[in-house]
């Protein structure tokens, strides 16, 4: 057993959800340091409280910094990394313009390999330790993902992307090799070190009837595992969901008949929810992902984070890169902030922190393993710099309490405020 290691600064943790009522700041826990050993947090309390525990163990002092669980991003596509930031388009015309001539790369492993760990490498830097992301078609994205993961010692999620319809005949596949790729990877990688693996139809209108059935049956075969896919991004889409599923009630119900509603569900997205899909959503413990810099940058609307909180839904926070525009869950969280305002319901800073650590965490069923700061959670930490540039550091000075000096690194901060990121216990980089 090792030594361990002790980092003291503003330990910040949460005893409940700061949206489960009273002031959200309630629901927080400063401390003053949190230990570290074998990969796991030994404790967290004053220094002299985590030197008792761990009395061999360094000190690493990190002042007036901010310490907080890392962040837990709950729906990513990594292969649309290298067009990030791409002009002008909505959902489909973006899928058709970018996405897709995009991913047909994905079937060399090469390329799979040399993406994936530039993605791993840029949202570490942002201070993110866990993702859930889409992969492609191919077999070989998904075995480069976890394999660039694997190394690194991080805990993500993951699935091959399943789709037989209105895609490129490059990027489709069948109902049985969507059903027979995705269980050879489930296999292969499900529950080996770190790695969770995800069923993944991308969305009903890429996916026939046939298709969606299998994946369903699959799910129900492997019920440890997580189901991720859209849902009612666009009114346009939705439109077009209408048109393909005639039969359909709604949306979800296009999930909902296959078996592709369940409590390990994410369905990103949800902005333009009918009430029965809300009411389905929240009766199966569902999970709602709510991606703002992406539904801003091509035109989705706004996410009810408000309205949904309070009936119960579980939701998490995420960037959607590429379709969102940037790696950061700091940017993230300013633009959720933002959302709430254009809604009237704009969120405190304790709400934001929850949201993209212990709420995302939450979402995809690993609120046991991380997103918070408690004794036998996976030590996957980050170092906030809550003075990272000239303009955060004045605005920061004049703060009269935490929240207040934290919010402007959340609105203005990026890669700059990353001090330090821990992964399993180890860090990774460093400011």
């Amino acid at each position: 057993m090792s030594t361990g290691i002790i980092l003291k600064g503003q330990v910040l943790s949460f005893s409940r959800s700061p949206f489960s009522g009273g002031r959200p700041e309630e629901a927080a826990r400063l401390q003053e340091a949190v230990a570290v050993r074998d990969g796991k947090v030994a404790g967290a309390g004053t220094l002299a409280e985590m030197q008792a525990l761990l009395p061999a163990a360094e000190v690493a002092d990190h002042g007036r910094k901010l310490i907080l669980a890392g962040f837990v991003d709950a729906h990513v596509h990594y292969p649309q990394t290298a067009i990030i930031a791409s002009w002008g388009k909505r959902l489909i015309d973006w899928l058709n313009s970018y996405t897709f001539p995009e991913e047909i790369r994905f079937g060399d492993r090469a390329y799979a390999d040399e993406i994936a760990n530039r993605y791993l490498d840029l949202t570490a830097a942002h201070g993110t330790t866990t993702v859930c992301s889409y992969c492609t078609i191919h077999p070989e994205s998904v075995d480069a993902f976890f394999a660039a993961a694997q190394a690194r010692g991080q805990r993500v999620a993951a699935g091959k992307t399943c789709m037989d319809r209105n895609a490129p005949e490059e990027l489709r596949d069948t109902a049985q090799s969507a059903y027979d790729d995705s269980e050879a990877l489930i296999t292969r990688w499900h529950g080996v070190d770190r790695l969770d693996y995800a069923i993944t139809p991308r969305f009903s209108p890429t996916s026939t009837p046939e298709q969606l059935e299998v994946m369903g049956a699959l799910w129900a075969k492997h019920p440890e595992c997580l189901m991720q896919t859209h849902l009612s991004e666009q009114t346009d889409e939705i439109a077009w969901v209408r048109e393909l599923f005639p039969q359909a009630r709604d949306y979800l119900d296009t999930y909902e008949e296959f078996g592709l509603l369940g409590a390990k569900g994410l369905y990103g997205h949800a902005i333009h929810l009918e009430e029965r899909e809300r009411h389905r959503l929240r009766e199966y413990g569902a999970a709602l992902i709510h991606c703002p810099t992406s539904n801003t940058f091509i035109g989705s609307g706004l996410f009810d984070m408000a309205g949904l909180m309070a009936e119960g839904q579980r939701i998490g926070l995420a960037t959607d890169t590429g379709g969102g525009s940037s790696f950061s869950m700091l940017r993230t969280m300013a633009a959720a902030y933002e959302v709430g305002q254009l809604r009237g319901t704009p969120l405190h800073a304790a709400q934001l922190f929850w949201l993209a650590t212990q709420g995302s965490a939450t979402a995809l069923r690993m609120q046991d393993k991380i997103g918070n700061i408690a004794p036998g959670m996976e030590a996957d930490l980050v170092v906030l710099d809550l003075a990272s540039t000239p303009a955060i550091a004045q605005r920061s000075a004049r703060a009269e309490d935490l929240w207040e000096a934290v919010f402007p690194t959340i609105m203005m901060g990026d890669d700059r405020a990353i001090a330090e990121v821990w992964i399993g216990g180890k860090p990774v980089t460093g400011g």
